[in-house]
């Protein structure tokens, strides 16, 4: 982001009269309306090119692959927020949103970074993809970081959302050089930490992305819709049966409480 002086103040986006509406320079009601659907709608708001069938089949993959995943905190928050306010539907989606971040939801973003540096070693520095990789990893390992995209509480010894998102790339021509440097790192990660550590989905849905010519600063808004959809769903539930209180209440019992000064 610039700061400083503003450049012309222009959208590409869209613009509106009395009489039309006009998205990513279509009509909406006489071109999109009725012929789009919402993840072709989406591909073409974000990137002002309508999507290939190949790109909209993997959109739709992903929104689903990454959409729920049970009570995890994000659907939690939303829950006991709405259970705080039940007027407030955009805010307890917004309180579910913000745990888009580096440990739950967004790590698809960080996997992405992963990737797209990695693939610089390769094309720039003519780096071989195994080398590359594993100079990354061992990078990373040395610095005490953890590489995205690997590891899972739950999915052990894979995940199976990453498998089935992967098997379709290969099955459909799609699984490119970031699928294969995703598949790279799982050696290389094995190699570094002594231990085979599943890869998730947000490597998947990065690498699949990538391949696909995605945006890589927007990967993450891929986890942002798809979780948007799934908090609403908690949030309808919520309304005719409420567990927002009862999680909380669970919280306060779990959790000891023992005097002393802060760390």
């Amino acid at each position: 982001m610039l700061i400083g002086k503003a450049g012309r103040a222009t959208t590409s986006i869209s613009t509106a009269d009395a009489e039309s509406i006009t998205v990513r320079g279509s009509d909406l009601c006489s071109e999109l309306m009725g012929r789009l659907s919402f993840t072709q709608y989406f591909h073409l708001l974000l990137t002002g090119r309508e999507p290939s069938q190949t790109q909209t089949y993997f959109l739709d993959l992903l929104l689903v692959a990454i959409a729920e995943h049970g009570l995890v905190p994000t659907n939690q928050a939303a829950r006991m927020t709405y259970a705080a306010d039940p007027s407030s539907l955009q805010g307890a989606v917004a309180a579910g949103i913000l745990g888009c971040g580096t440990v739950v939801l967004g790590t698809a973003e960080y996997c992405g970074t992963f990737l797209t540096r990695v693939n610089a070693l390769v094309r720039e520095g003519g780096i071989p993809p195994a080398e590359a990789v594993r100079t990354w990893v061992d990078k990373m390992r040395a610095g005490g970081e953890k590489v995205p995209g690997f590891g899972h509480p739950l999915h052990k010894p894979v995940d199976p959302r990453a498998e089935r998102i992967l098997a379709l790339a290969d099955e459909r021509g799609v699984s490119g050089d970031y699928v294969a440097l995703a598949r790279e790192t799982v050696n290389a990660v094995h190699a570094a930490w002594g231990k085979p550590l599943p890869m998730n989905v947000s490597m998947a849905i990065a690498a699949v992305l990538l391949d696909l010519e995605f945006p890589p600063a927007m990967i993450k808004a891929i986890p942002i819709l798809a979780r948007t959809g799934s908090l609403l769903a908690h949030l309808a539930e919520e309304q005719h049966r409420p567990i927002g209180f009862l999680m909380a209440s669970h919280a306060e019992h779990a959790i000891s409480y023992e005097p002393g000064a802060a760390d």
